[in-house]
């Protein structure tokens, strides 16, 4: 018999449970926004300043580059910031479990009002 995932039934099981692995192009998808945007903007700026849109491929590499390498730093700073604020909330949590008590499950039948038709 299949088993499904294990429900948690404390917040401290909540938080300190393992973390899902990230869907495979969530970790290249700050660097590739960020370098379309470089791209982008120097394809944009030769049109406004009516310069064929690939001339200065230099700077079409340069800026595309650049950007990634921003884009992956912000996203490397993100993560780290997440998971900071999640050991701090996990610290509170296990000093003070008198303020989480257990969680209650509730059926649907609790949760749903009997439907009355309207006419």
């Amino acid at each position: 018999m299949a088993s499904g995932p294990k429900i948690a039934t404390t917040p401290l099981e909540l938080l300190s449970g393992p973390a899902p692995e990230p869907p495979f192009l969530s970790k290249y998808w700050a660097p590739f926004a960020c370098g379309v945007i470089g791209f982008s903007s120097v394809c944009l700026a030769n049109y406004v300043t009516k310069r064929p849109v690939w001339s200065g491929l230099q700077k079409h590499v340069l800026l595309s580059a650049g950007l990634a390498g921003i884009g992956k730093v912000v996203d490397d700073y993100r993560n780290q910031y997440m998971a900071d604020r999640d050991a701090v909330l996990r610290h509170y949590v296990e000093l003070h479990p008198e303020d989480f008590p257990p969680f209650e499950r509730k059926q649907y039948k609790d949760i749903l009002e009997s439907w009355i038709p309207i006419r």
